[in-house]
């Protein structure tokens, strides 16, 4: 993936970390997830559910990201599984995540899953002035000028 599309993807997903989660071959709709992100795990997302929550049973998925001043757009796959390090658990726990579990770190019924992404396609989007008025008055966008776009590892 072009590195510079791959750094715009993971500096707004930090800015606005939540995700549509889906387990694929799922019945059902896809949910938003918080996403907790490591700077040193770019292949790896993390999130605090229930074990009842659908994607709690883990495999394969896939996620879809709209960061909030939709200026990224990506769809994300790999698989979820649950994240058996009690370190990562204790460290990625905080008060926004205790808001959600008030029974805290330790109950049972809280799973951290990790969501490893095998790859991912990313739009960016970069449209200033110039194509905001076009896009206004009906006049034709250069979609080279609009942003970028790119496939692989994330």
């Amino acid at each position: 993936m072009d590195k510079k599309v791959q750094e715009t993807f993971w500096k707004a997903f930090a800015s606005s970390p939540f995700i549509m989660m889906r387990l694929q071959g799922a019945s059902g709709h896809a949910e938003p997830m918080t996403a907790m992100l490591d700077k040193s795990a770019h292949h790896t997302i993390w999130f605090f559910a229930r074990r009842d929550n659908r994607i709690a049973s883990g495999g394969p998925a896939m996620g879809q990201v709209m960061t909030k001043g939709h200026d990224v757009f990506a769809c994300l796959s790999g698989s979820i599984v649950e994240e058996a390090d009690a370190a990562r658990r204790k460290d990625m726990w905080n008060n926004a995540v205790e808001a959600w579990f008030p029974d805290g770190k330790d109950d049972p019924d809280v799973m951290l899953l990790r969501f490893d992404i095998a790859d991912g396609e990313v739009w960016t989007s970069e449209f200033g002035l110039k194509n905001t008025y076009k896009l206004m008055t009906g006049k034709p966008i250069d979609a080279d000028e609009a942003g970028h776009h790119a496939l692989g590892a994330v």
